[in-house]
Parts: structure tokens; sequence; C-alpha cells
């Protein structure tokens, strides 16, 4: 008890370490600004930065297949600035509603830069360019760019903020104006531009149009429209008129009189909605302003009015639009009993005129943390309250029935990729040609075929090898590799669901791995297991128990470059906000505390560069621990209930590192994994599959021996795998 209590505060100091001690502001751009001034010799060595100091920049280099030329792209832009009087442009990988993954119309990052990660910043001067990313992106990065950029490690040694950055290369230019398209920017982020910048007397100015997508004007996608539709109750769990009313309850309780609400993962929780408009993400192009006062909620969509008395698309949906709204099919609230909500054509401007509007007959207005900098000031200082929404934080705890729903998504999920997973190891041990390409592809049809699947919640990571090292990487024609007996394969896959969404990676060895894969596999597994074990105090932040995961790994030297794990919506977005269980980043305003009924992954990993990638997730529910040995007075505990079932690769085990309690939480699991996934049913569909899943699930045992010829203080651990029965 005492060693448990002790190795408790030694992971919170360690935490406050990692994540207090560096002087970094972060906010919910997901890029860093230092307080530190900046020495005159730093200013010139940052100004001496150059593509050519990448490693495969310089002349003699192999190119990768998958670089993009940007020079074009970069001249035009360029023009663009001179045009309106500007010396940087910014551009963020993020939409008008920050969203992780934007519509592929909204990729203007991506397109000004060629990076195809979902996170990074680009900063474009007259005669330079950079590109800051973090540790998911590095290698990736470094093929993609091309030799205009330079390529900013966010984290490393000696890599300066984007902030940094800019008063170095701006220095000695006459009135500096560093500019951004407002509505793409969050506020926090263009406060501390603003605040850093104004220091040495550079400018952050807003751009009245879109320089990107001003010259974006070949191959852009077209901008999305796609149907939307109601999601029915016994999904749901609560009908938007009881969430509205909560919201109302809310915001009297933090004396707002409204709330702009501009997350799509919000708008769509919020009203019971879901659309496509967002690959993998069942969103649609929306805002909603709430009026307490006025009792008006006011929803904005694009082509609201044919949108309203369009039949639905979705099978399990009855209701139109506007029959769901309980408006009128023009949009309009009039003469409708009950709560109704008012539908509005989705214009930025008409948006921030509303806005503007709405807070000259306002005491307090409240936006989150993510609002875009356009709507954010156009209300007045002295009215705004900046905090995440009680939406965002009502969604993030799901109902009983949303937490059923992730339950039975995850069954059904698990019944997919465990009879993919029986096909795939037989057909690479028969030297059956697969590859990253094609066994993505034939996932994604078991996954289709299951009950209530809406297709995949992300791009799946079908990584053999070397490819595993990229930790977000995507295969293509370009990049595909051949899956064989003697690489591992690393698999990040998951599916969206009426009822849930899911998220699960395994890792796989089909021939004879290296001791030292075996070890850094089993290290990963045991932090993995660790989490998963673990119970804490209610209250604390997901960046306090982060550690925890990590120390298999730490205690030989090892480490990985991404947060441990991420939250999880209900049929919304993969990764959901505003928890997360990281220490990869210093904390964010929006952080908020672990609470029961949130979903998030337990996802530790470990990647060799140019050698191979481990990672093992699962999606675990925080609840209350009600049934533990001891109750201390006005103390909650809480815990993880593991809700994915999907067995671990016994080949990649080093099963004497593993400790007694690991060895029962692995035994325990299997078990759960058996029992809900072994059915009769289930071996009778798929023989094939019962065999696959039957020959992972058996039980460990470990014994304890003395040996007659050593010292009887030497303890000889034999570990051993047996079937059940045995």
């Amino acid at each position: 008890m005492r060693r448990a209590f002790l190795f408790g505060i030694f992971v919170l100091e360690v935490t406050f370490l990692f994540t207090e001690g560096v002087q970094i502001l972060q906010d919910d751009a997901h890029h860093y600004r230092t307080k530190r001034s900046i020495s005159p010799s730093r200013r010139t060595e940052i100004r001496n930065m150059s593509p050519n100091d990448r490693p495969s920049c310089p002349p003699g280099q192999t190119v990768p297949p998958t670089r993009v030329n940007t020079t074009v792209r970069l001249e035009d832009l360029r023009r663009e600035m001179t045009n309106n009087g500007i010396h940087a442009y910014i551009i963020p990988s993020e939409d008008a509603h920050q969203s992780e993954y934007p519509s592929d119309y909204d990729l203007r990052r991506e397109f000004i830069s060629g990076l195809s990660g979902s996170y990074g910043l680009a900063v474009v001067t007259s005669t330079q360019a950079a590109l800051w990313t973090d540790g998911r992106y590095f290698l990736q990065a470094e093929d993609e760019l091309d030799c205009n950029w330079i390529l900013m490690k966010m984290g490393e040694t000696d890599v300066p903020s984007s902030t940094e950055w800019l008063i170095s290369v701006l220095a000695g230019i006459t009135n500096p104006k560093v500019g951004a398209y407002p509505f793409l920017i969050n506020s926090g982020s263009w406060l501390s531009y603003e605040k850093a910048l104004s220091k040495e007397n550079i400018i952050m100015t807003g751009t009245n149009e879109d320089l990107v997508g001003k010259i974006w004007t070949t191959g852009r996608p077209q901008e999305p429209d796609s149907p939307i539709n109601a999601l029915p109750l016994k999904f749901a769990g609560r009908s938007w008129q009881d969430k509205l009313a909560d919201m109302y309850k809310a915001m009297t309780e933090k004396e707002v009189d409204a709330m702009v609400v501009t997350g799509l993962d919000e708008t769509a929780w919020l009203l019971n909605l879901r659309g496509d408009d967002i690959a993998y993400n069942p969103f649609f192009l929306s805002y909603i302003i709430v009026e307490k006062k006025t009792n008006i909620t006011t929803l904005y969509i694009r082509n609201a009015t044919s949108k309203l008395t369009q039949n639905p698309t979705d099978t399990e949906t009855t209701q139109k639009l506007h029959e769901h709204l309980n408006t009128r099919e023009d949009g309009n609230c009039t003469g409708r009993t009950g709560a109704c909500v008012k539908v509005m054509e989705y214009q930025q401007n008409e948006v921030k005129n509303q806005v503007q509007s709405v807070a000259g007959n306002s005491e307090m207005v409240l936006v989150s943390f993510s609002c875009n900098y356009a709507l954010f000031s156009s209300i007045p200082e002295q009215k705004r309250l900046r905090e995440n929404t009680p939406v965002a934080l009502a969604k993030a705890k799901k109902n009983e029935m949303e937490r059923n729903g992730m339950r039975a998504s995850h069954k059904r999920d698990a019944e997919a990729l465990i009879t993919f997973m029986a096909e795939l190891e037989r057909k690479v041990k028969q030297n059956v040609e697969m590859t990253e390409v094609s066994a993505a592809l034939d996932l994604k049809k078991y996954r289709m075929e299951k009950l209530y699947n809406r297709g995949l919640s992300f791009p799946s990571i079908s990584a053999v090898g070397s490819n595993g090292a990229i930790i977000h990487y995507k295969p293509s024609n370009l990049t595909d590799r051949r899956i064989t007996t003697s690489e591992m394969y690393l698999l990040d896959s998951g599916g969206q669901y009426l009822d849930g969404t899911t998220d699960v990676t395994r890792t796989f060895h089909f021939g004879t791995p290296t001791d030292y894969q075996k070890e850094c596999y089993t290290r990963v597994l045991m932090g993995h297991v660790d989490l998963a074990m673990m119970k804490f105090l209610a209250g604390l932040y997901g960046r306090e128990i982060d550690a925890i995961a990590r120390r298999p790994l730490w205690e030989v030297g090892l480490q990985y470059r991404h947060g441990t794990g991420h939250g999880i919506g209900m049929f919304l977005s993969v990764h959901e906000g505003p928890g997360r269980i990281s220490l990869s980043h210093a904390p964010f305003d929006s952080d908020s505390p672990l609470d029961d009924g949130q979903f998030f992954s337990d996802e530790p990993g470990y990647y060799e560069d140019g050698q191979f990638g481990i990672r093992l997730e699962n999606i675990v529910m925080v609840k209350e621990e009600l049934d533990l040995k001891y109750k201390f007075p006005n103390t909650t505990f809480l815990g993880f209930e593991t809700v994915t079932l999907v067995p671990y690769e016994p080949n990649l085990i080093k099963y004497e590192l593993l400790s007694q309690a690991q060895m029962d939480w692995i035994n325990k699991y299997h078990e759960k994994v058996m029992e809900n996934i072994g059915t009769t049913e289930f071996q009778n569909r798929n023989p094939e599959a019962y065999r696959w899943l039957e020959s992972r699930t058996r039980k460990i045992t470990r014994t304890v021996n003395f040996s007659a010829v050593m010292s009887p203080s030497v303890l000889l651990i034999l570990v051993a795998i047996i079937s059940q029965g045995l």
C-alpha cells in the first residue's frame, strides 16, 4: 500500500515537472509561444535556419515520391500578400469551426505546404516558409514538404515557436505586419500573437479574404453540402429539447444571456443531428446561437430551405429536418408550440453580424475557447465569457443510452476486426499477396457489413515495418508495402456506427520477431495495462496520470512523442475534447478533469525510425469505483472500464517482464473478450475467426520456484501460456 502511495506521488511530481516546469504558453490552436525574450544571437540563429538543414534537402538527396511541389503556390500567395500590404501570413490547419479534420474544401494548410497530416501550422514571409508540426508527423513532413519549407519539429531542442520565428525574420522591416484570415484562427491564438508581436512593434492584422482560398483556383474540391438527418432517440438517449433545457439552466448558473456554439461536434450533438460534410466525421457546417433572454435558438446551415424539407437519407431516420426541429418549412418558428429551432442560411459574415446584434442586447455572451477570432471580436470585451461551453462538457459525459451504445458498437466492431485479422494472418502465412492498401480496403468491407455502420472513423493506419514508425501514416499507392512474416504490422482503425464511434490499434508479427521487438511490444503492453488498471482521485486531469503508461518505457530509456489518450465521441468525432490524457503538450485552457461517463483511448506506443512502430489502443470509459476495499471520507475514486474487445498478439509478448497484476488483468480481459465475442453463434458463423480468437485468449499462468542449486535468495520466475483446463 505504501509503495503504491509513494509511486503515485512520484507520478504526480513527474507530471508537474513535465507540464509546468517548461515556460510555455499553450493555446487551443496547439502551437506554442514562449515567454522568454529573444537574444540578438538567438535571433541571428533563427534567421539563418534554412530548408537545407533538413536531411533530405541538400543537393544529391533522393526525392521522396510523396513530396509536393509548392513553388508556384508560394509565388501566388506572396503576390496576394503584397497586394494586402502584409509581410507574413499565417495558415492554420483548422477551418472556421477549428475542426481537427476539416472538409477537403478547407485543407488550405495542406494545399500551401504539401503536408497531409492533420496537425500543422504554416507561416509564409516574402522570402521564407516554415511549417510547425508535432512528433506524430516528423517523418511524414520530411517526405511531403518540398525544399521551399523549413521544418519546425515542435518540442525539439532549439526549435523556435512561430512567434519567435516571426519576430526574428521580420526584424529590420519598416512597420512589419503579420496577416491572417480571422475566421480561421481561434481567439486564443490571435490574442497570443497580437500580444507577443506588439511588444516588437509588429502589427497583427486581419485580411478581408482568405488568401490561400483566393489562389486555390484549380483542383479545389466543392464546398461540402451533405444532407442532414435526425439521430433517433434510441441512439441519442435524450431529446434535443431536454438538452436545450439543460443549456438554459447552465447559462443561468453562469449568468450569461446568450451562447455561440461553433464546434461542429457540439452543434450535431445538441440538436441530435448528423451529416456528412467532413470525411470520417458525421458533421455538417453549422453554427448555433442560443439566446436565453428571448428563448430563441437559431441554427445556421448551408442551403437551409431545401434541407429543411428533404426526405431523410438514413434508413433509421423517419423525420424531415423541419419536423425534427419543430420549425416551419421555411425555418421560421412563428405559430409553433413548444420548443422550436429557427433555421437560417449559413453565411460567415451574416453569422458575425448576428452575433454582434445579440451581444448588443445581452449583458454577457458565452463563447468557447475554440471560437474563431472573427466572431469573438464582434462581442465587446466586457461582455465576453470565454470557456468550455456546457454543450462540450455534457457531450463528453455520455448518458446511459450512449454508454450502452458505445459498448454494443465496440462489440460489433471487434467481430469485424477479428474476422478480418484471422483471414489476413492465414493469407500472409500462405504467401498470398496482401499489402497495406489492400488490407485496409478489406477491413473496411468487414466493418461496412455490421449493423448501424456508417463508414470509418478515420483513414486506417495500415503500416508495415518502417512505415509503422510514422505515427499517423496513411497508406497510398506510392508508399504501399506488402505484409510479410518478416516485419511488424501496425493496424490502427475504427468505425462510425449510429450507436458509437470506435478506434482500436493492434500490432502484429506473423513470423519470428527479435527479442528487442518483443521487449518493446511488451513494455508498451505493460503501460497500456497499468493505465487500464489505475484507480485515481476524482478531479484529476488526464495529464496527471499519463506518466503511468510511460513508466515501463521510461525505465529502459524509451519514449513516444504523442499523448496517451484522447476523448472519443458517440457517433461523433474520433478525437473529442475537452478532456485528454497527455503529457505531450503543455496544459490547455480548455482542459477539463476526467469524469464518470467520459470515454478515452488508452494508447501508448513506441516507434523506431526506419524500423518499426508499435501501438496498442483500447477505448476505456471513466467510471466511479464503488467496490474498493476501503472508503476514505468524502472522497471519490475513479477507474476505467475497457470497452474494446480485441485480443493482444501473444507472438510479441515477453511474459517474464509482466507482473502478476498485469497478467491477471490480461487474463480477465481475454475472458471478457471470449464471453462477448467467442459465442456459439460467432463460432458457427466463422470457425476460422473463432479459432484465431481462442488461440489468443488462452490463460497466462505464473509459477514461482526456488532452485536447489542456487542461492535461496534467487527467485526464478517461470512463465508459461497454457490452455484453459490444462
